[in-house]
């Protein structure tokens, strides 16, 4: 079974696999609770779908 996006798409819009997986977590972690956003969507699965589609803004440590 294929999963959609592929990891390699989104490693494609962050610098590495490690702050994939932390942006990823942090927006999931947001997102527990709000099932009227969620739409019977877990969380991670939702947060993986916004940053495939360019709606999460990522702000990296040395930018701030």
């Amino acid at each position: 079974m294929m999963n959609k996006p592929s990891i390699i798409d989104l490693q494609k819009k962050v610098k590495c696999r490690y702050m994939l997986v932390s942006i990823v977590a942090k927006r999931a972690r947001q997102l527990v609770g709000q099932d009227e956003l969620l739409n019977n969507q877990k969380a991670v699965s939702y947060a993986v779908n916004e940053l495939n589609n360019d709606e999460l803004e990522i702000t990296y440590p040395e930018e701030q």
